[in-house]
């Protein structure tokens, strides 16, 4: 998973794994955390937001994009890539869900792409980065 561009974002939840995992696995859940209008486009090939399920993010007036579960390992990892649609290449996500010896859940958050103009890449991952430490408090205790 090579790309030029990192976001890396960890986040410390006192929720569970399993209710961690549920509302980021939720498309629609994710709209705060990434500032974005969020639309399910399809359903996962064996369960609702397992792989092959397919959201649409709008961001302000950017061009509408696909992105695409490739992974989801219950309680654990979410995998997922843009499909359709956007600037970036190359982009992907990985978010890996830990149990804490308390019982909470810490989020271990991965983003890699590129642009094809220069020095944006890194303009669009400080506006990631800012948005996606602010929304993910959002999404569960």
């Amino acid at each position: 998973m090579a790309s030029p561009q990192r976001v890396h974002v960890t986040h410390t939840y006192t929720s569970d794994p399993a209710t961690v995992f549920e509302k980021l696995a939720e498309h629609e859940n994710l709209g705060p955390v990434f500032g974005a209008k969020i639309t399910r486009v399809c359903d996962g090939d064996t369960s609702r937001n397992g792989a092959g399920s397919t959201r649409t993010l709008k961001i302000g007036p950017l061009p509408a994009f696909q992105e695409t579960t490739t992974r989801a390992e219950p309680n654990s990892l979410i995998e997922y890539k843009i499909s359709k649609g956007s600037p970036l290449s190359g982009h992907w996500g990985v978010q890996k869900l830990t149990p804490t010896p308390e019982g909470g859940t810490t989020l271990d958050y991965t983003i890699g792409f590129d642009m094809p103009i220069p020095g944006m890449a890194a303009l669009v991952g400080k506006v990631l980065s800012s948005n996606i430490k602010k929304g993910l408090g959002k999404l569960a205790p």
